[in-house]
């Protein structure tokens, strides 16, 4: 009888498992489609791109919408300003909100509370708010048609405080008492200890700041002016208008455009997984 009641729990379970993974392998589909779609269609040729009904291979695959889009639209100046605006703004989040996270969840100062809750209450004010403002700081310290105009404003994140915050908040302060018992600084404790056991929120701090510097177009298209430091995105918004929308070269060069955030998450991923699987085994 226990037997059978066993055999009856494992078969629900490897249908409930089947279930389970049929419906997040469809969803992934969902995700995945339309940016594989975008990619096989970079490789069509003009006339086969309307097509109807339209061919989901390219019948006559060709590297002429690569080419041509590089040679006319100057696409690797636009291609360099956002690896080193995105690059750099990355960077220093991760710098600034690490050791922001860090202050406030192991260390204990007068209005703590108050100014962390004051960080939190940013996150309620909409962009669209507080980026006059902003922009007239950037016009008055000269950052205003400048790379650096795009870096510096979001610098400092308060999600990425609040993500690094409660990431510390789960470390046993053990750590760091045992390193100021061997006589470790504060500033060599948070370096050679703390720091390294934040690799996975670094790499989350990492994905997210890379993902929305690069596909960044409202703030670069207030900032920048000058044609020569126009990042990708605003390159594909004005290229599109300046060849009167020719889908193929679009479709190339947002389909360059994905590779550096895809080769990023695939770098970072390990780390959030190990994470994970770590936090796990500690739960």
């Amino acid at each position: 009888m226990q037997l059978s009641q066993q055999k009856d729990i494992d078969v629900k379970a490897i249908i409930l498992r089947t279930i389970l993974y049929i419906s997040l392998s469809v969803l992934a589909i969902g995700f995945l489609f339309p940016i594989f779609w975008v990619m096989v269609s970079s490789f069509k040729p003009a006339g086969e791109l309307f097509t109807w009904p339209p061919t989901f291979w390219p019948q006559n695959p060709t590297l002429d919408n690569y080419t041509g889009a590089l040679a006319r639209g100057n696409f690797g100046w636009y291609f360099r300003n956002t690896t080193f605006s995105t690059v750099v703004a990355t960077a220093l989040t991760v710098i600034i909100n690490v050791m922001s996270g860090y202050v406030f969840a192991k260390y204990k100062f007068r209005f703590q509370n108050i100014l962390f809750a004051m960080v939190l209450a940013t996150l309620m004010v909409p962009l669209e708010v507080i980026m006059i403002p902003i922009f007239r700081v950037i016009v008055a310290t000269g950052l205003f048609n400048s790379l650096w105009g795009i870096i510096i404003p979001a610098v400092a994140s308060p999600t990425s405080v609040f993500l690094v915050r409660q990431y510390y908040k789960s470390i046993p302060d053990e750590f760091m008492e045992a390193a100021r018992i061997d006589g470790a600084s504060e500033f060599g404790i948070f370096l050679r200890v703390m720091l390294p056991i934040a690799k996975p929120v670094i790499a989350v701090l990492c994905i997210i700041s890379f993902m929305w510097r690069w596909n960044d177009f409202l703030w670069p298209m207030l900032v920048i002016q000058s044609r020569n430091l126009f990042t990708i995105q605003l390159a594909l918004a004005s290229y599109s208008g300046e060849f009167n929308v020719d889908w193929n070269s679009l479709l190339a060069m947002s389909s360059i455009s994905m590779i550096p955030v895809i080769v990023v998450f695939i770098i970072l991923q390990k780390h959030i997984i190990g994470g994970v699987i770590s936090g796990g085994v500690k739960g």
